[in-house]
């Protein structure tokens, strides 16, 4: 791993400085589309926490305090997403091949649409491809402000000086863009300048899915993995969201496919977290509609990243045990009364989350979720636009308490309790055992590695 190193300019420091006030004062001007809070891993962070569209800096202490106060946090490691990003180059393929079908074939009165053949143009471009936009930019800011905010002791100008805040990040382009993001908001907040930012690059613990060699080939590379999500293509509700649209648009049914109704869901998230507009594409779609393409999304997730496949959860075992390495070391010193690094800030992908919220059984249905089963999986725990939005974050947090040191969890500035736990934040050591199958096998290497094929000479 290899430190990155750069210089922060003053000029940046006052421009990361002003788009945080003037998105502080500005958040609650837009109107928000209704279907907003059904776009999975597209979904703003601000519409899973619904105070942050007032105010983009408050921080719930009612609901991110410690876990009594006689508790002081002593440790912090915090797992994020990047932030609001481009389309892929796969998907902005699609939005233009709407946006043709649209152009040349859609007809009727209605308003929105008129808005659309006039006014609206194709300015996504292949070239974007997932890059982190401004807006990400500005997710990381605000995060690392309320994180600083909320956890005074450890993500302190004391602790930054004296480089007791790690930072790793995944390769990606838009990872690496939203860490720096992360330090010029702590910077700003704690009013540091002229530190170089320093960050370390580790693709093994921050993708450690294209490195598992059997989840590439049994799940990422197989075309039977997502048969659940292809079934559902094809379903009674898939089918009712293609008339509705077709009706709507006023373009034959038969050249309206699935590929295509979810181009016109991702265009009005897009809109929406890219340029915080309630875009025209908005109205193809009802909430009814919304919901059906949020499942289809979420089987997708499950099958790919979740509970699906036992090898998606365990293609996470590294980080697993690096968290869990990092927690220990923090607890052994404290209890030696010596000084250790106070946080670890993490930045990946939602592909990095779900995979560990899922080995560590958060948000795990009784029943698996099908394409058959839609209509009883309304009220299921995994949902990915509750879970893993752009700014994603997984909190753990040990606290020194009067009895023991104890660990709480927060999913995305919300607590969470541990499976199969009823206190709010157990002991650490209760954590452990709980987890004492995983932390004594999981072993990324032996889950990962592929069967060897025995090649036997049968000449006789």
């Amino acid at each position: 791993m290899k430190p990155v190193h750069l210089l922060s300019r003053n000029k940046h420091f006052v421009m990361a400085a002003l788009s945080i006030v003037m998105a502080h004062v500005s958040y609650s001007k837009l109107t928000v589309p209704a279907i907003a809070t059904y776009f999975g891993t597209k979904c703003r962070y601000e519409d899973v926490n619904l105070h942050l569209r007032d105010d983009i800096l408050f921080v719930n202490k009612s609901l991110m305090g410690p876990p009594s106060a006689a508790c002081k946090a002593v440790h912090l490691v915090a797992v994020l997403r990047h932030g609001t990003r481009y389309p892929t180059a796969k998907n902005i393929r699609k939005l233009a091949s709407l946006y043709d079908l649209v152009m040349a074939e859609a007809s009727g009165p209605a308003w929105w649409l008129e808005g659309i053949k006039s006014n609206w143009t194709m300015w996504y471009t292949e070239d974007m491809d997932g890059k982190l936009v401004t807006k990400g930019k500005e997710d990381h800011r605000h995060l690392a402000i309320r994180l600083a905010k909320t956890f005074p002791t450890l993500m302190s100008r004391d602790n930054l000086l004296g480089e007791r805040i790690e930072f790793l990040t995944s390769s990606k382009h838009r990872c690496v863009d939203s860490v720096k993001a992360f330090q010029e908001g702590l910077h700003q907040h704690l009013d540091v300048r002229g530190l170089g930012f320093t960050h370390y690059v580790n693709d093994s613990l921050m993708r450690f899915f294209d490195q598992c060699q059997r989840f590439v080939e049994d799940v990422e590379n197989s075309k039977t993995a997502l048969k659940e999500v292809e079934i559902f293509k094809t379903s009674v509700e898939m089918e009712g969201v293609r008339r509705k649209m077709a009706s709507r648009l006023q373009i034959p049914h038969s050249l309206i496919t699935s590929d295509l109704v979810e181009a016109a869901f991702f265009l009005c998230s897009y809109e929406l977290a890219i340029k915080s507009e309630n875009s025209l594409w908005c109205n193809t779609l009802d909430e009814v509609d919304a919901e059906v393409l949020e499942y289809k999304n979420d089987l997708k997730q499950y099958w790919k990243r979740g509970y699906g496949y036992d090898i998606n959860r365990k293609s996470s075992c590294s980080l697993f045990h690096d968290l869990f390495r990092r927690l220990e070391e923090a607890s052994h010193y404290y209890r030696l009364g010596k000084a250790t690094k106070a946080a670890t800030v993490q930045v990946g992908h939602a592909e990095t989350l779900l995979p560990l919220l899922s080995l560590m059984g958060f948000f795990r249905d009784k029943t698996p979720l099908t394409a058959e089963n839609f209509s009883v999986q309304r009220g299921r725990k995994f949902r990915t636009s509750q879970l893993v939005p752009y700014a994603a974050n997984l909190l753990f947090v040990l606290y020194e308490c009067r009895d023991e040191l104890r660990l709480q969890f927060f999913l995305n500035e919300k607590p969470v309790q541990f499976p199969s736990m009823g206190h709010p934040a157990p002991l650490y050591d209760t954590v452990r055992a709980h987890y004492s199958k995983l932390l004594q096998g999981c072993d990324f290497n032996k889950e990962c590695e592929l069967p060897k094929v025995n090649h036997m000479n049968t000449e006789l």
